[in-house]
C-alpha cells in the first residue's frame, strides 16, 4: 500500500482500508489496484503492477481475482454501497427537508473527500466495467439518485425549497459532490469536514432552502 493511500484512508476515519474484504491477500490486492488504477487510469494498469504494488506474483492475482475488471468490480460494488448507504441514511433519517439534505451532503462530501483515490476510481471508470456490471453499478447510482430526488421533492411540497426542476437539481448536487474526488488534495487548507461544511451551505443555498 502507498503512502498516499494510507494518508486518504486516515482522513476518510478507517483505520484498516477495505477490511470488509477477506481473506488478507485479497485485500491487499484491492488496496493495490485502487492506487494504480487512480494514479494510472484503469486501462493503463495491467495485473503485473496491481500484483507488484501487493508485493505479490501475478500468478497470486488470480487465485483471487480472475481478471482486471473483476477487481474494478469489486471496488466499485463497495464504493457505490457505501454512497448509497450514505445517501439514504440521510433521506431517512429525522428533521426537516433542509436539515437532511444538508447531512446528505455533508456526509457525502467527507466521504469523497477523505477517500478521494478510491472515490475517483469507483466515479470515473464506470465505463471500464463490462456490461453485466455495469448495469448492476448503474441500477446503485439510479437508488442514490432517488434518495437525494425524494428529499428535494419532500422540501418542495413542505414549501421549504424552490426548485423548479428536481430531476436536473438532483443531477447537479450528486454531481457537485462527486467532483470532490478530482480535485481534493489533503494537503489544501481545506479538511474533508471543512470541504463538507461548505458544500452543505452551497447546495441549500443552490435550491432556495428557507431560514428559520
Amino acid at each position: 500500500m502507498g503512502t498516499a493511500d494510507v494518508t486518504e484512508e486516515t482522513a476518510g476515519g478507517e483505520e484498516k482500508p477495505w477490511g470488509e474484504v477477506t481473506p488478507e491477500a485479497a485485500r491487499r490486492l484491492l488496496v493495490a489496484a485502487v492506487e494504480a488504477f487512480a494514479e494510472r487510469g484503469y486501462h493503463a494498469t495491467t495485473t503485473r503492477d496491481i500484483a507488484g504494488r501487493a508485493g505479490m506474483s501475478p500468478a497470486a492475482l488470480y487465485i483471487h481475482y480472475k481478471t482486471k475488471e473483476e477487481l474494478l468490480h469489486r471496488i466499485s460494488r463497495i464504493g457505490h454501497d457505501k454512497a448509497l448507504e450514505i445517501l439514504r441514511s440521510a433521506a431517512d433519517g429525522e428533521g426537516s427537508a433542509a436539515e437532511r439534505l444538508s447531512a446528505a451532503v455533508r456526509s457525502f462530501v467527507r466521504w469523497h473527500a477523505g477517500h478521494h483515490m478510491t472515490a475517483r476510481v469507483v466515479q470515473y471508470e464506470l465505463d471500464a466495467l463490462g456490461a453485466e456490471h455495469r448495469t448492476e453499478i448503474v441500477e446503485l447510482r439510479r437508488q442514490s439518485d432517488a434518495a437525494v430526488r425524494r428529499i428535494l421533492n419532500e422540501g418542495v411540497a413542505a414549501g421549504e425549497f424552490d426548485v423548479p426542476d428536481v430531476p436536473g437539481t438532483t443531477l447537479a448536487v450528486l454531481s457537485l459532490c462527486i467532483d470532490v474526488a478530482r480535485w481534493f488534495n489533503t494537503e489544501g487548507r481545506r479538511t474533508p469536514d471543512e470541504v463538507g461544511a461548505l458544500y452543505a451551505d452551497l447546495v441549500l443555498r443552490m435550491v432556495g432552502a428557507q431560514k428559520k
